[in-house]
């Protein structure tokens, strides 16, 4: 018997940010619309590329990512998220991928990924950096 589903309502699937939920939970809500593919946000690529152990959401809550990323690890996650990005160009991406990473409180190379973000913007204007 196939499932009550309405064509004209989509419902939306929350996940907690960073984690990437079980494939065996999403495909029976996924299934009916046709989709086969469950792209991971970016915040997920980031927390992978700290290399961390997953949590367990029940017992851990509020984790601080007190982690380093390289910077061609930030480029890779922006290249693969261009697709779903609003920005022009790949800056742009690599941009937004730095505010992630900002609000994950990991840094990049050493360095706070703002003042990564502050140092391109004095660049590309043409002020002298501090």
């Amino acid at each position: 018997m196939p499932p009550n589903f309405d064509p004209n309502e989509i419902k939306v699937l929350f996940r907690t940010g960073g984690e990437v939920g079980a494939m065996s939970a999403l495909a029976p809500k996924i299934s009916p619309l046709g989709l086969n593919e469950v792209v991971p946000s970016a915040s997920a690529l980031i927390i992978k590329a700290l290399k961390e152990s997953p949590r367990d959401r029940k017992k851990q809550k509020n984790i601080k990512h007190s982690g380093n990323i390289t910077f061609d690890e930030i480029v890779n996650i922006a290249q693969q998220m261009c697709h779903r990005s609003l920005a022009r160009e790949l800056s742009g991406t690599i941009k937004e991928i730095l505010g992630i990473v900002q609000s994950v409180s990991c840094n990049v190379d050493g360095w706070h990924p703002h003042d990564i973000i502050d140092d391109n913007n004095r660049r590309c204007s043409g002020m002298p950096s501090s």
